[in-house]
Parts: structure tokens; sequence; C-alpha cells
């Protein structure tokens, strides 16, 4: 039996089979077999009445959309695989993201209070052979999932909204004037009261269906069509005790050099109940990736250099691990009339970012309204909604850095090129200021800040910004390039923009739908709501 098996052995549920089972999905990412499912279809039937304006599909996150949405009066369904329960581990976010709750009316001062676990201050950025860079107030709240989700889940029955649990997503029929949902109606569990036993159902009737399903929704598959993802972060992790020093946190770490065709990256979040390390890398997925059982070996052989530990002295609560695809062509294009995915599944991420949380909340108040004015108007065809989750410079130029900070399968390059630019890129940062280093390390890239970081790492550090060229490609930089520009002319939009928005208030509500929507675009995309 290897180490990590014996360790996860002595941990609560079958988390070797989990594992396993994990891999085995990566597995046929990497070699291109995974099926393509066929749950949406299309039919020329009307369906007369509906009755609900919207259905959520999956739970986790899409109670933060469907309490908000229910909250303005719409008659929300939020459809739930399992029981709508927050995990165990913490969602590590900045205190400021958090107002949205607020500003939504979602929790009480108090509540949001009572929902933070944890919080530690500085947080630390390093580099192999490099200098500590120390940053305050940035992602330093550990956030209860189960206490946050168990508040929104309350306050979302308490508006009037249905919660459907234990009840999967089987596949979705799209009609001219609506949805017709078809789901496994909920198993019933008589030791447990269940509010979602009080309407057992096969099928639901909605306007709108928000898929919150993630990135491995199968309505998503069916839309990418086999599509393979350009980026994955493959990530490994857990929550611990035993470990000397626990007072600070890691934003970015690097220790070693290029390993197995990867560069390895860590992060470390004092917990409530202990600390959370992670190990996580960016990589394409090619057929020779490592599996996350030999990936979790890694982080097990490292750990203890990494935290000044001994192995036999960490007592281990929980384990994680995963892999998070990318795609160049996001926000995804569904090919459908009132469907709007959101969140993981919609692609909106950064694609060095595996926060999903983070996401979800940083556009929160966006979707809200613009959901809330879609519905007003019945703006729901297809054009109409991908108005809403806009193609955003500000997330595509992070393309080049997760290239810049991976390696191929067939790659040559110096041990420690990665960590020399990164060392580089962020004393240039360091030296301009907490104006340019926050908001890039909660993946918000601004035109002014990263134009003056470019232009002085080019400056001073020539010999560590030459090599990305041919890391990277002719390709993926002139690609970058438009993305860039497209930054400049955004965050020009934006001020414009606003200007002009009250005389168009004047418009009618569909041409002011479409010009909220750029406006929002403009903002969100130029880095402008920060």
């Amino acid at each position: 039996m290897s180490q990590t098996e014996q360790i996860l052995s002595q941990l609560p549920g079958d988390v070797v089979g989990r594992l396993r089972s994990a891999d085995k999905f990566w597995k046929a990412l990497r070699e291109d077999t995974t099926p393509i499912p066929l749950v949406v279809k299309e039919s020329q039937e009307p369906l007369l009445s509906v009755d609900w304006d919207v259905a959520i599909c999956g739970g986790t996150l899409g109670i933060l959309i469907g309490a908000a949405l229910q909250r303005r009066g719409w008659r929300v369904a939020v459809i739930e695989r399992g029981i709508l329960r927050g995990r165990e581990q913490e969602w590590n976010i900045s205190r400021k993201e958090l107002d949205v709750f607020l500003e939504l009316e979602l929790l009480s001062a108090a509540e949001l209070e009572q929902a933070i676990a944890s919080e530690y201050n500085p947080g630390r950025v390093s580099f192999y052979q490099g200098s500590d860079f120390w940053i305050r107030d940035v992602l330093n709240i550990g956030i209860d999932p189960v206490f946050l989700l168990e508040r929104l889940k309350a306050k979302f029955l308490e508006a009037g909204g249905q919660l459907f649990e234990k009840t999967p997503f089987d596949g979705a029929a799209i009609h001219p004037d609506g949805i017709l949902i078809e789901v496994s109606s909920p198993r019933s569990n008589p030791s447990q009261p269940d509010l979602s036993q009080s309407a057992p159902t096969t099928s639901l009737k909605t306007r709108l269906l928000i898929d919150a399903m993630g990135h491995f929704s199968p309505i998503v598959k069916q839309a990418r069509q086999g599509q393979k993802p350009e980026g994955v972060c493959l990530v490994v992790g857990s929550c611990a005790r035993g470990y000397p020093q626990n007072q600070t946190g890691d934003l970015l770490v690097s220790f070693t050099p290029i390993q197995n065709q990867c560069q390895y990256f860590w992060e470390a979040f004092p917990a409530r109940d202990g600390r959370t390390t992670y190990l996580f890398s960016y990589l394409d997925a090619h057929p020779q990736r490592p599996s996350l059982e030999f990936f979790l070996d890694e982080y097990l052989r490292l750990l203890p250099e990494y935290q000044g530990v001994e192995l036999s002295q960490i007592d281990f609560l929980r384990v994680l691990f995963g892999f998070f695809p990318s795609y160049k062509q996001s926000p995804l294009r569904t090919p459908w009339h009132r469907i709007l995915p959101v969140g993981d599944s919609s692609g909106t991420q950064s694609p060095v970012s595996f926060g999903g949380f983070g996401s979800m909340v940083r556009h929160l108040q966006r979707l809200t309204t613009g959901i809330d004015e879609a519905l007003k108007g019945d703006f729901l065809s297809r054009d109409a909604l991908e108005k809403l989750q806009p193609y955003q410079p500000n997330i595509a130029v992070t393309w080049m850095f997760q290239r810049a900070m991976s390696v191929g399968m067939e790659q040559k390059l110096a041990p420690n090129q990665i960590n020399q630019l990164l060392t580089g890129v962020f004393q240039g940062m360091a030296q301009l200021g907490d104006d340019v280093l926050r908001p890039f390390l909660q993946d918000v890239v601004q035109f002014s800040g990263l134009s003056k970081t470019l232009l002085l790492t080019s400056l001073t550090k020539p010999g560590v910004v030459i090599p990305v060229i041919p890391q990277v490609g002719l390709t993926t930089l002139l690609d970058w390039m438009v993305h860039y520009l497209n930054l400049g002319v955004y965050s020009s939009l934006y001020p414009l923009g606003k200007i002009v928005r009250e005389p168009l208030n004047t418009l009618p509500p569909q041409a002011q739908y479409y010009y909220h929507r750029w406006l929002d675009a403009w903002r969100y995309g130029s880095g402008g709501d920060y």
C-alpha cells in the first residue's frame, strides 16, 4: 500500500475510491473519450403555460442567484441532485467582495460576520530563488459554506422559492414559450423531513433555465460537443492539524524548479479547524499528463519541505482533489434560446483561477440585475441571453499568463524559467504599488496596471521576458495583443458609457436592456468593477 493510500484509508468515506473515480474522468478527458450527452432538445409545440419564471439546475452556487431573484418577486425553483448543503472546506475570498450579500439584502451584517469562519493576515507571494512579497487583505477571509448556504436556502424558502433536493436533472425540451425540464422524482426519506417532498414531480415548466451545474454540466458538454479544454488546473490538497505556524497564508508560492513537465504552485490558508494547503499546476489535457493520484503522491512528498513539518506530525482531516478545465471559447455560447449558463458552467472564470465561488460572487450583482431585466422584458432569446455573459478582455488576456506558467509536454525550458519570470513580474508590480498588485491577485486585470507592469518588467528584466515568446508561441502572443488592445478600448468606453446612461433611459425597454448589457461588459471587461 502506497503512502497516499495509507493516509486516505484513515479518512472517513471511500476517499481512495473517489480519487480513482475522478482519475477515470480525468483520463477520459485527456484521451478524448468523454461521451457527449443529449439532454437538450427543441420542440415547435407551445407549452401554453408555465409554473416558474426561473428554474436553476445546480444548487450549490445556484442558490445565490436563486435567493436574489426570489427576493425580487420572481417564481424560482432550484433543482439539486443531492441535499443542498455546503462543503466542510472553507471558501477563501476578500472581505470587500462580500458586500454584495448586503447590497442584495441576502444577509444581514450580523449574518455575514457569522459566515466568516476564519481571517488571517498577511498573505505571501514567493518563487523559487526569488524574493518574498507580502500583501494584506487579499483572499484572507474563510467563508463557512455550510452556514452560508443554509442561511440562503432558508431565506429562499421563506420568500416563496421552491427547492427540489435529491432531484437529478435528466433533460430539457425548449418550446417557443418556455422550457419543459425533466427530472428524476425525489426519493423519500421519512427519517429526515424534506420540503422538496411536498411536490414530487417529473417535469417543471419554466420561462428560463439557468445552468449552474458547473464545468461538467451535461448541458455544457452537449453545447461544447466534445471540445477539448485548452487549459486545465490540476489541484490536490488537504485540511490538517499539526503545523507549527498557522497565522499567515500563501497566495502563490513555488519552491521547486520545473518537474515532470509541470511548474508546481502552492497555496496555504489558516482554517477554523486546521490549515488548508493546496498544490496546483497549469497544464493542457495531453494524454501523457499525470494522474491525480500521482499528483497527490507529489503533494505528500513535498508537503513536509513546504511547511517545515514531518508528515508523521500531520493529522489529516480532509483530502481534496480535482481538475478545472478552461476553454478559449468562453463565455460559452449555447445554441439554444431560454438557457443561461452561469458560474463555472459559463466558463467566465479566469483560466488562472479555480475559485468558482469568488467568480460567482463577483458577478452576482450584475447577473441578478440583468436576469431581472431579461425576465421583465421577456428578452430570453439566445442573442439576448448571450449579452448576460459577454466577452471580457480582462479575462481573455490572462490566457497568456496561464500559458506562460505552464510547460508543454514536448517543450524544453530552463528549469527555473517560470520562477524567474514570475519573480520579475511581481517585483515590478510591487514597485508600482498595491493599486497594481492587489487587483491582479484577485483575478482583476486592468489596462493601466497591466501596461505599467509590462513596460517596467520589459525595461528592467528583458532577460526573463524574451524567453516567454517562444514558450507561448507567436499565435498566442498575437491573440493576446488583440485582447490587450480591447482591454484598452473597454477601459475608455466604460466612463463614456456612464455619461450617456441617464439620457438613454428614455429608450424603449429592449434598447435599454442591450445598452445596459454593453455597459456591464465594458465595466467588468475592463476591471472597472474592482
